[in-house]
């Protein structure tokens, strides 16, 4: 049983939410999030309290009765909060820079690489520090993947591009012969 699902989410004050016709609408200070309802989950608004409920006893009714909980908690963080993901280039003449509204790669390649940001995310750039931060939490993990999966980090060095704090696993390289 979801334990997400079963519990009843109090609507934070200075947040509208509105369900029409299967569409979840939450309005907040910094957006507004639109995620449609499907299957058999039922969601109830009422006295600033959401619940979600499963309509029958399905394994795939059960499945997205705590996935559409998780997705509403996400989008009310995103609406007041936001999501951020820093990135981190590390690599001898490996550098980012914005150029409008894209990040402009030199990671090693004999061409830039050119990653236009996604509607609804912002992006900042400074000494090898990539800010990725936006409202929906799908579409700037999304964009912060796809930029890290320009140039992976590899394991001798560590050179390439990885989350901040990610811990990446070093092999130990060729050893001399005497």
């Amino acid at each position: 049983m979801s334990r997400l699902g079963k519990q009843p989410v109090q609507i934070p004050s200075g947040i509208e939410v509105s369900l029409t016709d299967g569409v979840l609408s939450v309005k907040g200070p910094k957006g507004t999030l639109v995620r449609k309802i499907t299957g058999d989950v039922k969601v109830t608004i009422e006295n600033n309290i959401v619940t979600f409920e499963k309509m029958k006893d399905t394994k795939e009714s059960r499945a997205l009765w705590g996935t559409y909980a998780a997705h509403f908690h996400n989008m009310i963080k995103g609406v007041t909060e936001g999501f951020t993901k820093i990135l981190e280039v590390e690599g001898v003449g490996y550098k980012a820079e914005m150029q409008g509204n894209k990040i402009k790669l030199s990671v090693g390649f004999s061409h830039p690489v050119e990653l236009a940001l996604p509607e609804g995310v912002q992006a900042v750039v400074e000494k090898g520090v990539i800010t990725i931060t936006g409202i929906d939490k799908e579409v700037v993990g999304q964009f912060a993947a796809d930029v890290r999966k320009t140039k992976k980090p590899e394991p001798y060095k560590g050179k390439g591009i990885h989350y901040k704090g990610e811990y990446i696993i070093r092999k130990q390289g060729k050893k001399g012969v005497a």
